[in-house]
């Protein structure tokens, strides 16, 4: 397994769920620095990123941003801390940080809750170099 991903952000995510995918691609196609890999959480490597946090392991309507050695985040602090990384315009989105993460998250519980049905049913193939951004052990 590539060991580039300690150095890196990782973002956790439903490898089964369109939106999820959609914005995996979203943050791909904007990582311009190459600071970002991925994994699902149904991954090997996703489930011992929950295991060891004493997470649930089956549900996987939370979307992680993890900073190895560092710190993780869920739901909504996540996106925002992910806009941020990226930089550029959507810094703005750091707005967003003066809510509590109670009340931001209510916006990504309800996306969440409904993700399955919001999904494009369209299959997004990651080119070569993207797909070594992807952590599958």
């Amino acid at each position: 397994m590539q060991e580039d991903w300690q150095h890196k952000y990782i973002v956790f995510f439903d490898g089964e769920c369109g939106v999820c995918n959609f914005w995996v691609q979203w943050i791909l196609e904007r990582d311009k620095k190459d600071q970002f890999m991925f994994a699902s959480l149904q991954s090997d490597f996703g489930q011992k990123f929950l295991s060891e946090r004493g997470l649930e392991a089956k549900v996987f309507n939370t979307l992680y941003l993890w900073k190895p050695s560092q710190y993780y985040m869920i739901k909504s602090r996540a996106v925002l801390q992910i806009a941020s990384i990226l930089g550029g315009i959507y810094t703005l989105s750091g707005i967003g940080k003066i809510l509590p993460p109670s009340f931001s998250d209510i916006f990504y519980d309800m996306i969440s809750r409904n993700r399955m049905k919001l999904a494009n049913q369209k299959c997004y193939l990651p080119t070569p170099q993207q797909r070594k951004k992807f952590i599958e052990v």
